[in-house]
């Protein structure tokens, strides 16, 4: 999907997430393996963010 991105505007929402680059797709995948593990039955309400430091709260 990346691929059809212009590389001068995939620079650009690049340049501003500190690690430098695009999440790869087993990233996101073990991230929701995390959440759906019996092991985080009591976390709740929360918004664990994916995004490579680009948004802290």
């Amino acid at each position: 999907m990346v691929a059809a991105v212009d590389a001068k505007v995939l620079q650009g929402i690049v340049a501003p997430i500190p690690v430098g680059r695009l999440a790869k797709p087993e990233e996101i995948a073990n991230a929701v393996v995390f959440l759906v593990d019996n092991m985080t039955g009591f976390i709740t309400g929360s918004i664990l963010g994916i995004n490579g430091g680009q948004y802290m709260d």
